[in-house]
């Protein structure tokens, strides 16, 4: 039996998800990189075609954001003590 295609709708929110699981990582690095990869991953997938490459990507998709969800509240334990560089306010010289 194969899943409903999901509708633009629910792809956007899954976007939408995605970039908010990526600010709860405290590194920079890993910050921007999960939001980097998600949104190359939905550019990349925004030309499949057939419902059901659609619905498997999707779901592959959502398993993804449970995975960076983890992955985000395993980060914040073990947080570095010193923020990044990227993350210290900008001063003029």
């Amino acid at each position: 039996m194969a899943a409903a295609t999901p509708s633009k709708s629910q792809t956007l929110t899954l976007l939408r998800s995605f970039i908010r699981v990526s600010r709860q990582f405290p590194d920079y690095n890993i910050r921007e990189y999960t939001k980097r990869r998600a949104i190359d991953a939905f550019r990349q997938n925004a030309a499949l075609s057939e419902a059901s490459s659609i619905s498997e990507a999707f779901s592959f998709g959502k398993s993804q954001l449970d995975v960076a969800k983890r992955q985000a509240v395993v980060y914040s334990i073990y947080a570095p003590s010193l923020p990044s560089v990227m993350d210290l306010p900008n001063k003029p010289f």
